[in-house]
């Protein structure tokens, strides 16, 4: 188990978005949080209290959160002084990268001598199966997405949170490293061998009760050329019943790809869904999960009125207003 509460580590993140993962935590865990250490020419900025290392440990912080997803997933050079000085000053570490702590031998070294735990979530610690295709009782709801970050994990999160206060059946399915870490359960999906991701996510959302609704998170995008498969494994791993297409409209390209220009709501939920239907041919799409974060209140209901008047379905964001629309969509299938 991770030890709570935790101090994120922002390190030198060029942006929020490289920060994601320390933004979810402090979003849906903020009792988790104690606050933020950051490195010189560090861009993202979660609101909590710069902390040392030495003022975290007396707010009762435990383990420090590596919070950077950076491409490539690789423990910076320039982050091992901090990393070090951490566990000498009794923090766990935790990380989501695929460049492991366990890989790292000076970090290794220094938590045994020190007695410190390193945590790396994105490791699968489970033997998955082959997917088969059987069909599973109990629904299931995917988000995709036209990008990279663009609102799943919050979009399925938010349809979970609702969906409880409502007293109906829900879980929400984390599949990537931030989910992990917010809810302490999960697959690592991008960390799983390729022929076997398909079937943990087979394996993470089993056989429910006929009204129990997974909410899986999703990851890349189909139209991401660096990250579609993994978009792809959810996609016929999850049978979905459901399909809800996020996006992030101010995007003037692909999130690492400047040469290529996002695609379009229509072409995302034709795409998803016709490929969905591989696996479960009952598969909709019942709605739009708009992220307006870097739109005025105008803006944003301008935009939403816009896609639901387009497409016919209900659009929303749901962690600014509200996922009411995209559960009472789900009720009606």
């Amino acid at each position: 188990m991770i030890e709570t509460p935790y101090l994120l580590f922002l390190g030198d993140a060029p942006d929020a978005l490289a920060a994601k993962v320390a933004q979810g935590i402090k979003d849906w865990r903020p009792h988790n949080a104690v606050g933020q250490f950051r490195m010189e020419g560090c861009k993202a900025d979660m609101r909590l209290p710069d902390m040392t290392l030495e003022e975290a440990r007396a707010a009762g912080a435990r383990t420090l959160v590596i919070g950077v997803a950076n491409r490539g997933g690789v423990i910076s050079a320039a982050w091992k002084k901090v990393l070090v000085q951490a566990l000498e000053e009794g923090f766990d570490l935790a990380s989501g990268l695929h460049n492991l702590l366990r890989d790292e031998p000076d970090l290794v070294a220094v938590a045994q001598a020190t007695g410190r735990q390193l945590h790396d979530v994105r490791v699968p610690s489970v033997q998955y199966p082959i997917a088969n295709g059987v069909k599973r009782s109990g629904k299931r709801c995917l988000a995709v997405g036209t990008d990279c970050s663009v609102g799943k994990m919050y979009t399925a999160l938010c349809m979970d949170r609702e969906m409880k206060a409502r007293g109906l059946k829900s879980s929400f399915r984390a599949t990537g490293q931030t989910g992990i870490l917010i809810t302490g359960d999960g697959v690592p999906l991008d960390a799983v061998i390729a022929d076997f991701m398909a079937g943990s996510v087979e394996w993470l959302t089993p056989d429910n009760d006929a009204d129990h609704w997974d909410m899986i998170e999703g990851q890349g995008s189909l139209f991401h050329v660096s990250y579609s498969g993994v978009t792809m494994a959810l996609i016929h791993g999850g049978q979905p019943d459901a399909l809800v297409v996020c996006h992030e409209p101010t995007r003037e390209h692909m999130r690492g790809l400047p040469g290529y220009r996002l695609p379009t709501l229509e072409q995302v939920r034709d795409m998803a869904l016709a490929l969905a239907k591989v696996a479960n041919p009952a598969c909709q799409v019942i709605g739009y999960a708009i992220n307006t974060q870097h739109m005025s209140e105008d803006e944003a209901q301008a935009y939403l009125a816009d896609v639901e008047a387009r497409l016919g379905l209900p659009a929303t964001d749901p962690y600014r207003y509200g996922a009411d629309k995209l559960v009472d969509a789900l009720a009606a299938i």
